[in-house]
């Protein structure tokens, strides 16, 4: 691709050198900067990669893409002054990649909780319709059906659009990803084309980058913001601000709700812990997936599954065929009646949403035990919320680590502990530093009928301590305690 070319995706504030050059190669990482390359500086979170530009001359790259003109140029490469690095990163990626985006139906999940799920269901109900379609998410990429594996809810520009290439390569007709606030503030989607966005939700979260909530809010509704014309945007108007999140999106809107009059409006007509029986807008569907938060996930994917133009009759077969996510409400059981469930929640709202989802199932008849935790270097101010909170809706309690990365896991349970007054602490609350230890003890402290709630890494197959990944499988460990019962 020429340089000209590539730079027909952005409007440059100025260009010093020629534009009639190859490119071989489009990098944001000057450590993969070679001959030919173009190099985009981008002010990172950590990093600022116009700290690099200087130390970059004489590596023959085609180009350079910056914010601010360095002092000292290279007479052999082009520079392009742009307004921000980062929008164009993503323009560029596009570009690069012969704009994968356009090519698909894609829709993008954003919210505190229920990304995952919508994401994941969404790809799932296209490739039940018969279509190949590919999946954007925290618990794995997947073109078609080949897994990717993933570290980040949303990857990196050039990331996203090399793997929408190996979509649209692989025959996919549509794509589904969730799109974080840290990828929306830090412009990881720009220049892509989506067919569609949803709103889940927004609870407290990532207020250790986002500092505010006002701030995190903002990063969410920039998606939206960002959505053109010819996309329909969906949200959750029974959440406090789904309102808020479409006010200034080109998009056609549409609304979901469980509580009142809504363009796709859901009742719960019986609650299993193996499924729920569903009315969406008048039309009954059984589900295997179990709570009132999978109700409004269920409900958004069924207004987007007939947005993108399947029918009725077709979206409920399909949902009715569909399977949870993995670690989300998983289910697992023992011969002696004892249930587990393990699940992502690693929010305040989230904890509370699957406690009340098990206590509508098993109501006062059972216990309802719950294992939880918080993860290091995180947000700190949710850690005596979500013990409150379980505390308060549980029988009992068993606070253990979940991933201290490069804190203690006493001072971590120690901030959870703070939540609590002094007869939750006595009376409901036990502290077990050891994971598999805690999950242990909270099983076995069960009876037949009662169910165990293990909550916060979903699933994660690993614990992260001081940096390092060391094999940890909540989904695993419970099956082997429910087996020894």
């Amino acid at each position: 691709m020429t340089l000209e070319h590539l730079l027909k995706a952005i409007d440059p504030i100025e260009i010093v050198g020629p534009v009639n050059r190859q490119v071989t190669n489009l990098v944001s990482d000057s450590r993969k900067a070679a001959q030919g390359s173009v190099f985009v500086a981008v002010r990172g979170v950590n990093v600022d990669g116009h700290s690099f530009v200087e130390s970059l001359a004489h590596r023959s790259l085609a180009a350079i893409v910056v914010e601010t003109m360095p002092l000292q140029l290279d007479p052999t490469v082009t520079y392009v002054v742009v307004k921000n690095s980062a929008v164009a990163l993503g323009c560029l990626a596009s570009q690069w990649y012969d704009n994968p985006s356009r090519k698909l139906k894609l829709v993008g999940v954003t919210g505190t909780n229920g990304k995952t799920t919508t994401a994941t269901l969404i790809y799932e109900m296209a490739r039940l319709s018969g279509a190949k379609a590919g999946l954007l998410s925290t618990v794995c990429n997947y073109i078609e059906t080949r897994a990717v594996p993933t570290n980040q809810t949303t990857p990196d520009p050039l990331t996203i659009n090399r793997l929408l290439a190996e979509m649209v390569e692989e025959g996919c007709t549509y794509a589904a990803m969730e799109v974080s606030s840290h990828a929306a503030d830090q412009h990881r989607i720009a220049g892509l084309t989506f067919a569609g966005g949803i709103f889940t939700n927004l609870t407290r979260d990532h207020l250790d980058y986002h500092k505010t909530f006002e701030a995190y809010l903002q990063a969410k509704k920039s998606f939206f913001d960002n959505l053109p014309a010819e996309a329909f945007a969906i949200t959750n108007i029974d959440d406090k601000v789904g309102e808020v999140m479409l006010q200034n999106t080109a998009a056609a809107r549409y609304t979901y709700s469980l509580r009142r009059p809504a363009d796709f409006a859901c009742r719960i007509i019986e609650s299993r812990i193996d499924g729920t029986l569903l009315s969406l807008n008048g039309h009954e569907v059984n589900v295997m997936f179990t709570g009132r938060f999978n109700a409004y996930n269920l409900t958004a994917v069924y207004g987007t599954s007939l947005l993108l133009g399947w029918t009725v009759e077709e979206v409920l077969l399909n949902m009715s065929r569909l399977v949870p996510v993995s670690g989300r409400f998983q289910a697992f059981h023992s011969a002696t009646g004892v249930t587990a469930v393990v699940d992502y929640a690693h929010t305040p709202d989230a904890v509370v949403n699957v406690i009340s989802a098990i206590r509508e199932i098993i109501g006062r008849d059972h216990k309802l035990i719950t294992v939880v935790g918080a993860g290091g270097n995180r947000d700190k101010g949710k850690r005596p919320i979500m013990a409150r909170e379980a505390a308060s809706l549980s029988d009992m309690v068993v606070l253990t680590s979940d991933n201290p990365r490069f804190e203690k896991p006493e001072d971590i349970l120690a901030d959870m502990e703070a939540g609590l007054d002094t007869a939750e602490l006595r009376e409901v609350t036990t502290t077990i530093v050891d994971r598999r230890q805690a999950i242990d003890h909270a099983i076995r402290s069960a009876q037949p009928g009662d169910v165990v709630l293990i909550a916060g890494k979903g699933h994660e197959d690993y614990q992260e301590i001081e940096g390092v990944k060391h094999h940890f499988d909540d989904r695993e460990v419970a099956t082997e305690v429910l087996a020894s019962l």
